[in-house]
């Protein structure tokens, strides 16, 4: 498709289920709406009820709210239980939600704050919903990575909570890169089964309250250019809405900004660091993940394959 990607490219949604986290704001707000308004079913997965609810009335559609908070995994088994419940299949899991240069915090269940969240929560979350999605031709996960998995990124296995000292950037870095290791091995294990694929994307430089817990010398800069050097959260929604809408989407891929640096711009197919194509460490992360969630997947364990150099960007 040579013209630029826009949300009157998505396919018509109707019979579809979709669960897409933090979407009472900014992001997950704008890939929610967008999907409310093809005839999707969405459900907005949120930490507040009520800022979930004022959400659901600004959207058009069939729309409903669940609680989810991805800091807590009693929090995430609730929540999948309770769609469990209400739904017999998934055809969308949108693993938007995100914190992002926090201060060293940690979650109810002792991980540090941003891979806590960015990754154990949703790596659990979509462990307990996948077999909803397994038999349904067609349906996608799709996890919202970031050009911050490039930034002093690394999975430090020997210490992953960052006990021994911290750093913003660095511990948001290595949550994001989780999120690329993740998509991809996930994808790996998926192959076999022919239904289900999993895509990455992420937003460029995007205007959300996701920079709130900068260090003021980051969020006063990018609060006074703005106007000049990011996009709108629904422009930056567009390459999550492509990796889950596009048919002509595969598993494994990642969709980005297709601008200069990846900064903004119409969703393309793009590619993410070398490290991230590491298939020992994904598969590292993966085991590890496990442990930590106590959440086992219903797909078979992947094989020792060559690491990926990456896909193959089309012209």
């Amino acid at each position: 498709m040579s013209e630029a990607w826009t949300t009157a490219h998505i396919p018509d949604q109707h019979g579809r289920v979709a669960v897409v986290t933090g979407a009472n704001t900014g992001l997950g707000f704008e890939t929610a709406k967008a999907l409310a308004e093809r005839g999707a079913s969405v459900v907005l997965a949120v930490r507040d009820i009520e800022k979930g609810e004022r959400a659901a009335a600004r959207m058009s559609g069939e729309v409903t709210v669940q609680a989810l908070d991805l800091t807590s995994l009693d929090s995430v088994r609730a929540a999948a239980r309770a769609l469990r419940c209400r739904y017999d299949r998934l055809d969308l899991l949108i693993n938007n939600a995100g914190v992002m240069y926090t201060p060293k915090r940690k979650t109810a269940d002792g991980f540090e704050m941003q891979f806590g969240t960015n990754h154990l929560g949703h790596f659990a979350l979509t462990g307990l919903l996948l077999d909803l999605m397994l038999p349904v031709s067609g349906s996608r996960v799709v996890t919202v990575s970031s050009t911050g998995h490039r930034i002093r990124a690394a999975i430090h296995f020997d210490d992953l909570q960052w006990e021994r000292s911290y750093g913003r950037a660095g511990a948001y870095g290595q949550s994001k890169l989780a999120n690329l290791m993740f998509t991809y091995e996930l994808q790996r294990r998926l192959a076999s089964h022919g239904t289900t694929v999993a895509v990455a994307a992420h937003p460029g430089l995007s205007s959300t309250e996701l920079v709130r817990n900068s260090p003021a010398a980051v969020r006063l800069p990018l609060t006074w250019l703005a106007p000049l050097i990011t996009q709108t959260a629904a422009m930056g929604a567009l390459p999550t809405l492509r990796a889950a809408t596009d048919p002509a989407v595969l598993g494994g891929q990642y969709y980005g900004p297709g601008g200069r640096l990846q900064i903004k711009g119409h969703p393309q197919l793009v590619t993410s660091s070398a490290q991230s194509y590491e298939t020992a460490v994904q598969q590292r992360l993966w085991a590890v993940s496990e442990d930590l969630t106590g959440v086992t997947f219903p797909v078979a364990r992947s094989q020792q394959n060559p690491s990926p150099s990456g896909p193959a960007i089309a012209s």
